[in-house]
């Protein structure tokens, strides 16, 4: 039977190593398709932590003005939550 062998399946390195190879890609925990399944998501991850310390930034900017500014507080409460002054009315425009 070990006439019909390539050379190379004899040797009882290459099939240590091609065993090795084998395990390391499919079958450990830690294989490459794991890894780069973590690493995909790791990317992501870091895009959205990019994305929230940006609006947290624009948030903060806009809270130390709103603290400073009257009138941008006035602006911001009637835009945002639609405050009015007991004389006046609201007209909503929704556009579609």
């Amino acid at each position: 039977m070990s006439k019909n062998l390539p050379p190379l399946l004899k040797n009882f390195y290459f099939v240590t190593g091609f065993c090795f190879l084998m395990w390391m890609i499919f079958l450990d925990s830690n294989d490459l398709i794991s890894r780069f399944r973590m690493g995909a998501k790791l990317r992501s991850l870091e895009r959205e932590n990019a994305y929230y310390k940006e609006k947290i930034s624009e948030v903060e900017k806009d809270r130390q003005e709103l603290t400073t500014n009257k009138e941008l507080l006035e602006k911001f409460a009637r835009e945002k939550y639609l405050m009015k002054k007991p004389t006046e009315d609201i007209f909503i425009i929704e556009e579609n």
